[in-house]
């Protein structure tokens, strides 16, 4: 039987087959540990390379919402100073509605201080109460006109307290992520050893929810520019009309007051014109009246005379008192001048009831003419006068002008 033949290295000392294939294995995965190394340093630049590039591009949508909103805010900032302006010319207005308001009234009261004959409801009054109630309706529909802006007013504010906040979160977000941008691998050392990193949950908002929350404040905000804009129209229309309206009646009344002082001055010339002639009339009767008198006087005296011949000739002896033709005349004229001498009584007594007539004519002549006065200096003068000042000014027009010409500088019209 003969023995199996062993080499050296089989026999007792260390398994290098074993050994090379340890080595090869050992040569195999430290292979495949450099290629990891090298496929995570190359992952890691990509993927670094892929954060730098979303993170730009992250930064690139926050600023051009940004810049979106902060057009929108510039937009709603400036409707707001337009609006806070067009609020205080409407209180302007509203306030110069008083004078107007306070003129109409105070002539009211004065004309109802007329003598009861002449307070009469004429057409001066009806414009005067047209114009009163006129003016009291413009000052209330300026009051709901005031109400509405403040209102528009509160909502621009909100929404541009809104635009303010998405700007401030979009800032600190900018900052945030380009800081992001700006890390790197030692910087994040430093940072680590200093402060450490407490990773926070993150919220729920997707890049399309993200973008719909700046897209809804863009537009309530743009809504509440474009009511703020046609309540602007609303209102410009408003005082317009308002002021015309205020203006035209104003304008009535002051041709219902001409008209009537003119009516007051032709009566009262009138009167004035007949007392002239009254009192002419007067002065006649009464030199008429004098003249009758004299002409009894003088009738008297020859009914006296022919008296005085009769009773001569009554002392005629009895044979001698022929009933004669010079008896006859005698007897005649004593009863023609007794009928003349009362006629002439009659009509000194005629005389004296025309008179009594044209006094009763001048007196009244001068009451009504001091009544026309009366009435003429209420309406000429304090009323006018009362008016004039407020016809002058012309408050609301000149409000309307003013707030034409603060709009034209605070929106200008675009150059073609």
């Amino acid at each position: 039987m003969s023995l199996p033949e062993n080499s050296p290295l089989q026999s007792g000392g260390p398994n290098l087959i074993n050994m090379e294939v340890m080595r090869t294995h050992s040569e195999l995965f430290r292979g495949q540990c450099m290629r990891l190394i090298l496929e995570t340093d190359k992952a890691c630049k990509r993927m670094q390379n892929d954060d730098n590039k979303r993170l730009d591009q992250r930064v690139r949508d926050i600023q051009f919402l940004k810049k979106e909103l902060e057009l929108k805010l510039e937009e709603v900032i400036v409707e707001i100073d337009v609006l806070v302006a067009l609020h205080n010319r409407v209180a302007k207005a509203q306030e110069a509605c008083k004078d107007p308001l306070r003129v109409a009234v105070v002539c009211l009261e004065e004309r109802m201080k007329r003598v009861p004959s002449e307070r009469f409801h004429d057409e001066v009054d009806k414009e005067l109460l047209k114009e009163r109630e006129i003016i009291e309706g413009v000052a209330s529909l300026l009051q709901r006109v005031i109400e509405q802006i403040t209102e528009q007013i509160r909502l621009n504010r909100s929404a541009k307290y809104h635009l303010e906040k998405d700007l401030k979160e979009k800032f600190e977000a900018q900052g945030i992520d380009n800081s992001c941008a700006l890390l790197t691998t030692s910087s994040v050392k430093n940072q680590k050893s200093q402060n450490p990193i407490i990773v926070l949950p993150s919220l729920a908002v997707t890049p399309k929810q993200w973008e719909d929350i700046s897209e809804i404040n863009i537009t309530k905000a743009e809504q509440q520019r474009t009511n703020s804009m046609s309540l602007r129209a609303l209102v410009e229309s408003v005082l317009e009309q308002t002021a015309a309206d205020m203006q035209k009646q104003l304008q009535v009344t002051r041709e219902a007051f001409q008209l009537n002082i003119q009516q007051i001055k032709s009566a009262k010339s009138q009167m004035e014109d007949q007392l002239s002639k009254i009192l002419c009339e007067l002065a006649s009767q009464q030199k008429i009246r004098e003249d009758l008198l004299v002409a009894i006087t003088e009738n008297q005296q020859f009914l006296a005379l022919a008296k005085a011949r009769l009773d001569l000739r009554r002392q005629r002896p009895a044979k001698e008192q022929c009933h004669d033709p010079a008896q006859i005349q005698l007897l005649a004229e004593v009863q023609q001048l007794t009928a003349h001498i009362n006629k002439l009584h009659e009509a000194v007594a005629q005389s004296e009831e025309e008179q009594r007539a044209l006094i009763r004519c001048q007196l009244e002549l001068q009451e009504n003419i001091e009544i026309k006065a009366s009435s003429l200096y209420i309406d000429e003068v304090i009323c006018t006068q009362h008016r004039e000042e407020t016809n002058n000014h012309s408050p609301l027009d000149l409000m309307y002008t003013e707030g034409i010409q603060k709009t034209q500088i605070l929106n200008p019209e675009p150059l073609c």
